[in-house]
């Protein structure tokens, strides 16, 4: 169904999402907390020895890698909306992103109604799509690779050599790894501005979105 009345669910996040945005974030925290243990092992030892810290990283980094490869072939070749959901029209850029983050950050909390309705075919509103696009498509290609440079660093050497040597590739990583990490308190803070706090996450458990209430008194922020 891409349409819903007022008073239907929308089946929003397909089961294959749900898990690979489960899978993906509980990565995710995993590579950030033993990252973290790597980086400053002086200061940080919640995982016990350095070389378990480096073990754990390196599982979770190739079970991001390849939830990322299955994600990406689900949404380009299974549902085929990869284009539409993730990529910004001329309508989001010119005035799309201005409503949004004036909801998110006033609107909202005057009890507006968000600009944005999503149904299956158009989830992301304009802020979302211009943030997903850069992390799903820059971010997490470039984070994945440079991982993956860095445990075959032997097989691999002649390349990383090519690409400036082993010392910037480590860099690259560390400071493209902290760009991902830093948009988690954004990405969950905006998620709990539904109409309960929970309801957005509810409904990447379950996969069902309430309806709307449009019969409030404001407009569209």
């Amino acid at each position: 169904m891409s349409e819903a009345t007022n008073n239907e669910k929308i089946y929003l996040q397909p089961t294959p999402v749900r898990i690979w945005h489960w899978i993906n974030a509980f990565g995710i925290i995993t590579l950030a907390i033993s990252g973290a243990q790597i980086r400053f092992p002086e200061y940080i030892s919640w995982l016990g020895s350095y070389k378990a810290a480096i073990q754990l990283h390196n599982v979770a980094g190739y079970v991001v890698a390849i939830s990322f490869t299955l994600w990406f072939f689900y949404y380009t070749f299974v549902a085929r909306t990869m284009a539409n959901l993730y990529v910004p029209k001329m309508d989001d850029l010119k005035s799309g992103i201005f409503k949004q983050a004036k909801f998110y950050f006033l609107t909202y909390f005057l009890g507006f109604e968000n600009p944005h309705h999503p149904t299956p075919d158009n989830k992301f509103n304009p802020m979302q799509k211009s943030a997903y696009l850069a992390i799903m498509f820059v971010l997490m290609p470039l984070v994945s690779l440079s991982g993956i440079f860095l445990t075959n660093v032997e097989p691999l050497r002649g390349i990383i050599i090519m690409l400036g040597g082993l010392k910037l590739l480590v860099s690259l990583h560390f400071l493209l790894a902290c760009t991902l990490i830093a948009f988690l308190p954004t990405h969950v803070y905006l998620a709990t501005l539904g109409k309960t706090p929970l309801e957005h996450i509810k409904t990447m458990w379950t996969g069902w979105e309430e309806p709307e209430d449009h019969t409030g008194e404001h407009p569209v922020g």
